[in-house]
């Protein structure tokens, strides 16, 4: 049963570090993207009459739609898609873009986890990465989401920022504590080529060096560890049992659905992209033809699939069953990767526990160096 992503291309303002697709919120604009979305959901339905496992819905700023809109959106994706009654779904919102009525309307549609973007607490460095809010407008939203009735909710949080130092850390890991959400997902800043941060040379040179990032990393996981918190996830912490289930999907190479414009999909093997252009995604919808970009079209080969559940399982702290590999590949991991294996077990960077093979969380930081070398 694959999982469901919806992504809703509106921001009030575009970040300065962000590099997914969206467009500037225009109300014009969202009415034609509520219908080519209605006609790429009743596409794409036919196909998955098996039902969704979980629902996510990103963007973007999904929440930078009225509550009407809103209303609209969920109705299209309830309409169209069949969930379990158990199912996660979850909307992405940001600080100062939720009001009560909102929230109701979310709640009215089945939205049972909310995920806030607030990246940081302090207000200083929320100016420099571009973020429309302030802290104390994540106090006032969390107010409202509880109000609501939210049980579950995550916040996401950001290091590494341009001039962030311990202590402010410090700070924001423990105001997000008293918050206490059910879970929080904690990023390192990517400066991705062509974001407005990447352009600002004073920016990058105020950059925290490798040695503070690897502190800032390592003092989140004694403080949210200490705190109750399962690090379950190289950038993930859950209270127990509120692990994000969508994005475990992901992280196991479970199938997935995507629709909306820049949306991803993985299904059978075969990973495809809608094109990142509302406007060449609402004129195909018209003629009621898929918005697939023929140069996002890919088959995953068996190696690629391997090469993929490896780097992906490793992010976890469960690791990778190795009897479940071979019985889904028929071949053995150690016969893949013998000479690389062997060096990062021998070098104590990787175990073997009750037939899984993990990457150990001290190494978490640098799991990128690691798992390049099975690409």
């Amino acid at each position: 049963m694959p999982s469901l992503y919806v992504h809703v291309p509106f921001c009030v303002k575009k970040c300065n570090y962000c590099a997914f697709y969206s467009e500037p919120l225009q109300r014009s604009k969202v009415e034609g993207y509520l219908t080519s979305l209605n006609r790429e959901a009743d596409l794409r339905q036919q196909k998955v009459q098996e039902g969704m496992s979980t629902l996510f819905i990103g963007g973007g700023t999904p929440t930078a739609l009225n509550e009407e809109e809103l209303d609209t959106l969920l109705s299209i994706i309830n309409s169209n898609f069949k969930f379990k009654d158990s199912a996660e779904k979850t909307m992405e919102a940001n600080p100062g873009t939720l009001t009560t009525e909102k929230l109701q309307t979310l709640r009215k549609q089945g939205i049972n986890r909310v995920s806030l973007g607030v990246q940081s607490l302090n207000d200083d460095l929320l100016r420099q990465i571009g973020r429309i809010h302030r802290s104390e407008e994540v106090k006032d939203a969390v107010r409202l989401i509880r109000e609501a009735g939210f049980k579950n909710l995550n916040l996401d949080l950001m290091f590494g920022l341009p001039g962030q130092n311990l202590a402010d850390w410090r700070d924001t890991l423990e105001e997000t504590l008293r918050i206490r959400p059910e879970h929080i997902s904690v990023y390192g800043l990517m400066v991705e080529e062509g974001t407005p941060i990447a352009l600002n040379k004073e920016l990058i040179a105020n950059l925290p060096d490798d040695d503070t990032q690897a502190e800032l990393y390592h003092l989140t996981r004694e403080i949210l560890g200490k705190a109750g918190y399962q690090h379950y996830e190289i950038s993930n912490y859950a209270l127990p049992g509120y692990e994000c289930q969508h994005n475990l999907g992901y992280w196991r190479r479970m199938e997935y659905l995507g629709i909306g414009p820049g949306a991803v999909s993985c299904l059978k093997n075969r990973r495809f992209k809608n094109f990142e252009d509302i406007f060449l995604y609402e004129k195909m919808l018209s003629k009621w033809e898929l918005p697939v970009d023929s140069k996002e079209n890919e088959f995953l080969s068996k190696r690629e699939q391997m090469v993929e559940l490896l780097i992906l399982g490793l992010r976890l702290k469960d690791g990778i069953n190795l009897p479940q590999f071979k019985n889904e590949y028929g071949a053995d991991l150690f016969e893949l990767y013998p000479a690389v294996l062997e060096r990062y077990l021998k070098a104590g960077v990787l175990r073997i526990e009750d037939g899984s093979l993990l990457l150990k969380p001290e190494y978490w930081f640098v799991a990128n160096g690691v798992l390049q070398e099975f690409v």
